[in-house]
This record gives C-alpha cells, sequence and structure tokens, in this order.
C-alpha cells in the first residue's frame, strides 16, 4: 500500500485551517512553546532526556525516530495515521509540483504529484517564545526524526512564497503536524500519493 497525505493538518476541519501546533515529540498543543516546559529535556537544550546522540545535549539514547506513542498524529488519530518520514518529505519537495497560491483567503503552496493529486499546505507560521511568528508568509510541518548533526533539533519541512525544502529547528518550537496514513511501518515504500482522499 502507497502512504497517503491527509487533506487537513491534526486539528484542523479542512485544507486551509491551520489545526493544533506541536512541539517536536509532544502529542498535546499548550499555550506556550518554550526548552523550559518541553517535555523532552530538563528545561534547556543541553539537558535533552529522550532523543539525544550526542553527550554533550543531555542523556544519549541513539534515538532518532520518533516513537508512536510520542507521534501526535498517531496518538490523535489512531489507525494508521502517524508523522511523515524524511524520506516521504524528500519525495514531495523532489518529484511533485508546487504552486503559491491563496485558498479561502489563505496563503500556501498547492501541491501536485506526479499523479495529479493535489494537496494544499496552508503558511501557518509558527509558536516561539515570542508567540505565533510568520503566519501567512511561511509554514513549518514537523517531520518525525531529529537532526542527524544537532539532536536538540528535529526536522521540518517548509514553505514560503519562493522557496520550499527541509531544514531543522528547535524541537520546543510549536509547528503543526500534516499527517500521513500508511499500513505499513514508516519507511519508503513508493512515491508519495499526494492528496489521494483520505482524510481526518
Amino acid at each position: 500500500m502507497v502512504e497517503v497525505t491527509s487533506s487537513f493538518n491534526v486539528g484542523a476541519s479542512k485544507p486551509e485551517d491551520y489545526g493544533d501546533y506541536f512541539a517536536w515529540g509532544e502529542t498535546e498543543p499548550k499555550e506556550e512553546y518554550t526548552w523550559e516546559n518541553y517535555k523532552w529535556c530538563d528545561g534547556d537544550y543541553t539537558k535533552l532526556n529522550k532523543y539525544c546522540t550526542k553527550e554533550q545535549y543531555g542523556m544519549v539514547d541513539n534515538q532518532t525516530i520518533l516513537q508512536l506513542c510520542d507521534d501526535a498524529a498517531h496518538t490523535k488519530l489512531g489507525g494508521n495515521w502517524r508523522m511523515p518520514t524524511m524520506e516521504e518529505c524528500q519525495e514531495l519537495v523532489n518529484l511533485c509540483t508546487w504552486t503559491w497560491t491563496t485558498v479561502n483567503g489563505i496563503n500556501g503552496h498547492v501541491i501536485t504529484g506526479p499523479n495529479g493529486n493535489t494537496i494544499f499546505l496552508p503558511a501557518t507560521g509558527a509558536i516561539t517564545t515570542s508567540g505565533l511568528q510568520n503566519a501567512g508568509e511561511s509554514g513549518y510541518y514537523w517531520i518525525n526524526s531529529i537532526s542527524t548533526t544537532n539532536p536538540y533539533n528535529a526536522n521540518d519541512i517548509h514553505n514560503k512564497p519562493s522557496t520550499y525544502g527541509i531544514n531543522a529547528f528547535s524541537r520546543y518550537i510549536g509547528r503543526p503536524i500534516r499527517p500521513v496514513y500508511d499500513d505499513r511501518p514508516p519507511k519508503r515504500i513508493g512515491v508519495f500519493s499526494v492528496g489521494a482522499g483520505k482524510k481526518v
């Protein structure tokens, strides 16, 4: 079975809704997003207590991929829903056409897959210690893995009017999640089936 991207973000009711924001590896939205209240550290990015690959940043467990119990898409939606993998997002970037547009007053990209199916990724912004930033100007969506360089960062797929791609940012930041439906464990199993009708 080929994996299918949802039409909506987790917590959204239509494609252009921003939905809920989550720190990476947390399963509930919250009022403030800081290192001090981030679940997987002890108050500071140098004191990670899970998903850590380097001693200078905390307790090393060499886990780099989210467990399903820490995957907000899976815990919120159940079944075979999960967050996307790096390889799946690379396929979105490399194999799909991205068109910046406005849907019902909301800026974002329409992403068209090789099969002609589409999804809309709204420019959701992100929530930092300063509150919601860059909504309507850029979007940031968590991937299910941490950075191979700095474990206090997690990978994301981002979109702006003139650019899109993969990056890594601080795990405490609140970002939306676009869930993926898959009958098999997260791994590369073929071209991302964009917008093939699954709705949350």
